[in-house]
């Protein structure tokens, strides 16, 4: 079904739900449901994550429906998963049918139409919807040759990209060591120990949680075949680590690492390119560099999609009084949420 929804990432995926369940409190996962949209043949027509859960909106503590996976691990590019054509107005009633004040659909795709025609089926019944921009996700599209993509660099980002590759080819022996699903956990282990040198142990796996949520995600991305884990190795020693995964037309990057002391020869960079190089390569039309603003990102691209959320209100005087105080906090210019650090829990508030 994933397939079918071109708006969603992976992070929609059943591989995605899977290894949240499997690293998960087991109370969040009994509590969690699936509602199943089934056509007139019994098909699967669509399907519909969710969670009921207490959180802060607004500073009101209530029941609210969100994703069953919530932010944990930071997923982007969120959409309904459904078949084109998927009758989704008849999930309502059933929605309707749990305690909810509001329901709350973050991190969803730029264009998520599965997601908007569900939303639009809720106001169509009487409850208030609105939608807001939450933050963007470099992305790079990817030209035909490695050679076009620098190109459209600035000259001095274009001479920096060929000389710090060039002298750390020159200095050392270089190799690139992928990490298929036979060598995940020796690739995994490089992983964690560069991410954790490079951010001095304050990095996105410091959360025992998110470490295993995205450990089990690799072991179903190794399994499809979909798994980008590397390092890159000067004279036989792994220095620097890439982590992410593909999936349809797309290579996301998710996470890396290295050893500071190979700051100097800029291994960060270097592999960062060579990752982009190799997407070309095999034909991959994007590069999706997901949430976060670092610096480091807008030297690589200048464009990004931007993710939405949608909060529906549930129709009567409470829902009014909770779009109200909603529509107050906008007014009063409150600042825009700034997207978690990559890798890192921020559950249960939507202020």
């Amino acid at each position: 079904m994933l397939a079918l929804s071109d708006a969603a990432s992976p992070f929609s995926s059943w591989a995605w739900h899977r290894a949240w369940a499997d690293s998960a409190d087991p109370a969040e996962v009994s509590a969690s449901e699936a509602l199943l949209l089934r056509g007139p043949d019994g098909s699967l027509h669509a399907v519909l994550p969710i969670l009921a859960r207490r959180v802060w909106f607004r500073r009101v503590p209530l029941q609210a429906l969100t994703w069953a996976v919530g932010d944990v691990g930071c997923p982007d590019h969120l959409d309904v998963l459904a078949v084109p054509g998927a009758d989704l107005a008849a999930l309502v009633p059933a929605l309707e049918a749990m305690p909810w004040r509001v329901v709350i659909l973050s991190n969803l795709a730029e264009a998520a139409p599965n997601a908007e025609r569900l939303c639009s089926a809720f106001t169509r019944r009487g409850h208030a919807m609105r939608r807001r921009t939450l933050w963007g996700c470099p992305r790079l599209e990817l030209p035909d040759s490695w050679e076009a993509y620098l190109a459209a660099l600035s000259p001095t980002r274009r001479q920096t990209v060929r000389r710090k590759e060039r002298n750390l080819y020159r200095r050392h022996a270089v190799a690139l060591t992928d990490y298929a699903e036979g060598r995940l956990d020796e690739g995994w282990s490089h992983l964690l120990r560069l991410h954790e040198q490079r951010w001095n142990g304050q990095g996105a796996f410091r959360d025992p949680r998110v470490e295993r949520l995205q450990r089990e995600f690799a072991g179903e991305m190794a399994k499809r075949r979909r798994l980008w884990l590397t390092t890159l190795d000067l004279d036989g020693t792994p220095a620097a680590a890439w982590y992410g995964f593909s999936s349809h037309d797309t290579v996301y990057f998710y996470q890396s690492g290295r050893a500071p002391r190979w700051e100097g020869e800029s291994v960060g960079l270097v592999l960062m390119g060579l990752m982009i190089r190799r997407a070309i390569e095999q034909g991959y039309e994007r590069f999706d560099l997901l949430r976060g603003q670092e610096s480091y990102k807008s030297q690589w691209t200048v464009t990004q999609r931007m993710t939405n959320e949608i909060t529906i209100f549930r129709s009567g005087w409470r829902g009014r009084w909770l779009r109200a105080l909603d529509w107050a906090a906008e007014v009063r210019g409150r600042r825009r949420p700034r997207p978690p650090q990559r890798g890192v829990a921020d559950e249960g508030s939507y202020d």
